[in-house]
Order: C-alpha cells, then structure tokens, then sequence
C-alpha cells in the first residue's frame, strides 16, 4: 500500500477520481461544465524559487485520512501515510516531474552508481550534520537498516514491498560511518529503486518495532528533516507540524502545518469556509462548488495513479475464477468512465496494465490480450458453467446460496455514489447482486487490510516512472498490496525468472509487458478501470504544491517539504 518513489500507494476513492490528463491553472475556478476543454499540461503545481516566497505563515491541508500506521514502508501503511511521514521523516531523494531521480543535497553530498565485478554498486556519502531528532547520527546503519527490513529474509517483517532490496547483496560501511556501500546481487537494472521513498531510524530493526510500534505512534524521534510532528490525533484525524530546531538544512517556510482527515463534501465545504487551503476538486461538480471563493486557482496535471477494483477470491462465492472473470465482463468500463468524467469533456485510452501507462514507452493493453472486454453474454455462460443459476428475482443461486457481493463505498461523494449504483446495475444484468456499503472515509486502512470487503474499488498511485520495477507487488502471492489471494507460488517463479532475472530496464520492461497477460487469464483478480486527471482548487499564493509522493499536480515529482510556502 500504493507511492518518493517507492512502490504503489493505495488511497480510497473520494470526490477524485483518477485520470490521467493535465491541465492549467485558471483564477477563480474551472470550464467544469462546459464543452471546451480544459488546457492542460504535464505537472501544474506553481513552482516557485524560495526567493520568490515569504517566510512565515500557515498552511492548512484536507488529507483522505490521518491513517494509524505509520510507517510508510508497512504493509499496513497508505498513500497517505506517505504523504504524512514525508514532513518529519528523510526525503533522501528528489524527483523533477518526469521521473529524473536527484539526490537531496541536504542529506548526501555524493551518489554514484557504477558496476563492478559483474555487480552494480552504489556509494553515497551522508551530510556530516544530517541527524535523526533523537540525537542518531544519519549514517549507514539507516541504509541497513532499511534494507534488511524490506528485504524479504525475514517474513515478521510485514512489508509493502520487497522489489529492490531483496536484490541487494549488502549494505556496509565505507571509509567512515557516512559512507554507504550498497552492492547488489549482480547487474541490477533499477538500482535508483531502494531509498527513493526515504530510510528508517537504525532502532526500528526488530519486527516488533516495524510492525506494531509505528501504530497509532508516529514515532517523531525516529524522525529527522526541515519539520517535527507537532501534533498526532489518529481518532480526531489531525496532525500537525512545526519546524524542526535540530534541521541543518534550509529553514523551512512555513511556521505550521495541519492535515485534516475529512471526506469530499466537508473538505470543500473547509475550503469555502478558508478552514483549508486546498482541496481536490476532479469533477464538475466540485470545481463548480468553489468557483465563488475568492483568489482561488484551479490546477489540472496528469495523474499516475489507476482506479482499479479487486476481488477476494478467499470469499467463498469469488474462489472460482470463471466468477471472477464474469464479474470483470460484466462491467461496461466505457459508461463507468462516463460517469466519472460527468462535465469534464474528457476522454483517455484504455488503462491496460498495472504496469505502465498509454503515454510509457513499451506499454501494451495487456487486459484486452488477456481477454477483458464487456461482454454480458459471455459473463452469464462462464456463470451458467460455474453452476450459479439464476433465480426467480433474477440473482443467481448455488446450493442455496445467493450470489452476493458486499461493496463497500468510503465516500459520501455523489460520483462514486453513481458509479457504484452504475456497477450494481451492470452485475445485476447477469445475475450478481452487489450490496453497496457506505462507510466512513477513516475505516478505509483498516477495512482495506483486515479485507472487509468482497468487491473494492480504490486507487493505486505510482509515485515513480520505473512500473515494471515493482511487478513482484502488483503480482507476487506474498505481496501486501496484492489483497486479491489469487496469485501462486508458481507465478512468483515465472516473475523470478522471466522478469527479475533481465540485466537492463529495457528488457526487464518487454519481459513483464509479456507475462502480464498470462498472469491476468491465471488469476482474474483485479482490474484497472481507467486513469484520471489530478485537479486541486488552492489559495492564490500557495506555491510548490503537493510535494510528496503519491500525490499528483506534478506528475512524478517529489520536492523539498520545506519549500512550500506563499508568495510574497
């Protein structure tokens, strides 16, 4: 759970949805309603040079939710745990809005990747004042930490992904304890992967203190970086930062800074009432619903993140794969889109793999050669051969059993309140009866886990442009983010050797563009529904916008926290 650049991040769908257009930024609102569409472009978040901003101010900011577990690298962890972490705890590296990976000069003074004896190999030299809040010199016993956490050797550890550090072969020490020597296993093609979401405290090395002491504790000395947690209310959703005393680097602009968990209807109406000072606004209706606010901007920027629904084949009535795959053919993706881009005037290609995107070299609709299309017939044959007949109110039956799945809603948006009548219209159609749950935005992390669901819909954010990178998460049998029970030891070979096994991106690319499908038709377990465009509504003058991971007015881009600020 979806992502600096670290993995996929996992966020509940509210008011937004995901999109993957761009767009400009116009005062006082949006065309929302109109025909002509937006301008838009790649990234849109106003940056700005410090010296064009003012020190001193505060900026309040609506978050889908204020999540219990706090460690971004857990398993349990969210996009917005991301989000959070990335104001207390080390942003080693940057990202610009393509992609390009940078390393954050406030905490490494080099980085070079070479190879080596048939071994690529990594060496960085940590800033001789970089320290953690408790005191801890930042040196390499962070990098190892963080490695062998993530690496996969010891299961206790519950982590969100492996992919990059189970192809470390070590981390040690250089010349002093500020050098770090990261050699792996052999050529690896995506040695910029491990790191790029940041690093954990040395002390956070037993799976006691990775899995359960990040939970409902932010753990703000194990933090370090230009803020310090002010405040933590998981129950209240707020949390708060203040700048750090014991940062080296520079002074951070703003004097504090609040999230508050809240879903879409009360975020827009805190933006109206100036209680926050951005809100994401991804529909007509939205952008329409603040358009009288004074001084506010709308940016649009494409956005790399997929709305996907999953299914639990560990449900008794989705164990059958042929259940599964009629649930998916049963799905006009086509009016789905329709109702989720209701004002927009916008339309995209197909969202065909959880791999790349239609704009990424070497992407291939992988789901269509899969065999994924809208197809009520053929879902009601697969249903007739699974044995599910169909009864007299037209849901279908086996051994006296109705076939119902449980859908749950965390949102009171009325867009994902359409699409999911407009999914439970479309499964009817063959016989399935969805049961839509309405719950609380805050249950999302912890019904997401504990899978209490049959059917989700959620949103997976990439938060760096290497996708085939982390095949091992979308598909591995032991991922955290996999939620769908349906991948195989079997399959985590074919990933091993097919895929993980390339000695160049290029090749490790074209390897996981062509097991994709294979994979689809071994598991129907989950699908892309389509992209989306980020749009926000902020308060003219805020500038360097959306900074962390995971969150999209500028594309992949990952910026220093301390930067954002107002204008003069």
């Amino acid at each position: 759970m979806r992502r600096q650049h670290k993995l996929w991040g996992v966020i509940a769908l509210t008011g937004a949805l995901a999109i993957a257009i761009s767009g400009c930024s116009a005062t006082g609102g949006s065309n929302g309603g109109t025909d002509k569409p937006a301008e838009t472009k790649t990234a849109d978040y106003n940056p700005q040079p410090r010296e064009n901003l003012k020190q001193g101010g505060e900026v309040n900011f609506a978050i889908n939710e204020v999540p219990p577990m706090m460690n971004p690298f857990n398993g349990d962890g969210s996009a917005d745990t991301q989000r959070l972490t990335s104001w207390y705890m080390p942003q080693v590296f940057l990202m610009d809005p393509d992609g390009t990976v940078k390393p954050n000069p406030a905490y490494l003074d080099k980085y070079d990747i070479a190879t080596k004896d048939g071994k690529t190999v990594v060496t960085m030299k940590v800033n001789d004042k970089a320290v953690w809040n408790d005191g801890t010199p930042i040196d390499w016993t962070a990098f190892e930490t963080t490695w062998k956490d993530n690496n996969g050797s010891n299961e206790a550890f519950k982590a969100n992904a492996t992919d990059g550090y189970k192809d470390i072969e070590s981390v040690t020490k250089g010349a002093t304890d500020k050098d770090v020597i990261v050699t792996f296993k052999s050529e690896f093609a995506w040695p910029q992967m491990p790191f790029l979401t940041g690093i954990l405290h040395p002390k956070v090395n037993t799976p006691e203190a990775y899995n359960d002491a990040y939970n409902g504790n932010p753990h703000p000395e194990w933090g370090a970086g230009p803020y310090k947690v002010a405040n933590y209310d998981a129950n209240g959703q707020k949390m708060s930062f203040e700048p750090n005393e014991k940062w080296w680097g520079d002074k951070p602009l703003l004097d504090k800074v609040t999230f508050t968990g809240m879903d879409r209807s009360a975020a827009l109406n805190a933006f109206k009432n100036g209680e926050v000072d951005q809100v994401e606004t991804a529909s007509a209706d939205a952008i329409n619903q603040v358009k009288g606010v004074k001084d506010a901007v709308v940016y649009r920027a494409q956005q790399t993140a997929k709305t996907v629904l999953m299914l639990d084949s560990d449900k008794p009535q989705l164990k059958d794969i042929k259940v599964r795959q009629a649930f998916f053919m049963a799905i006009d993706i086509k009016q789905q889109e329709k109702v989720a881009w209701n004002g927009l005037n916008y339309t995209e290609p197909a969202a065909g793999s959880l791999n790349l995107y239609s704009f990424q070299k070497g992407y291939k609709d992988s789901f269509k050669t899969a065999g994924l299309k809208f197809d009520a017939a053929a879902a009601k044959k697969m249903l007739d051969d699974a044995g599910w007949k169909t009864g007299s109110d037209g849901i279908r039956e086996k051994d006296g059993v109705k076939l119902t799945v449980t859908y749950p809603v965390f949102s009171d948006s009325p867009i994902q309140a359409a699409l999911a009548k407009s999914l439970q219209q479309q499964e009817k159609a063959v016989g399935i009866d969805v049961k839509i749950d309405t719950r609380a935005p805050a249950n999302f992390s912890t019904d997401l886990t504990t899978k209490n669901w049959d059917a989700v819909s959620l949103r997976f954010t990439d938060s760096d442009p290497f996708g085939p990178a982390w095949f091992c998460q979308l598909y591995c049998s032991d991922s955290q983010l996999n939620l769908s029970g349906t991948s195989t030891p079997a399959i985590d070979e074919k990933i091993k050797k097919d895929v993980e096994s390339q000695p160049t991106a290029e090749k490790w690319t074209e390897a996981s563009m062509k097991l994709e499908p294979e994979i689809i038709k071994e598991t129907w377990g989950v699908i892309p529904l389509y992209n989306g465009p980020s749009i926000y509504t902020a308060k003219k003058g805020l500038a360097n916008l959306t900074p962390e991971p995971y969150v999209g007015l500028d594309l992949y881009g990952v910026t220093p926290v301390e930067n954002v600020g107002w204008e003069k």
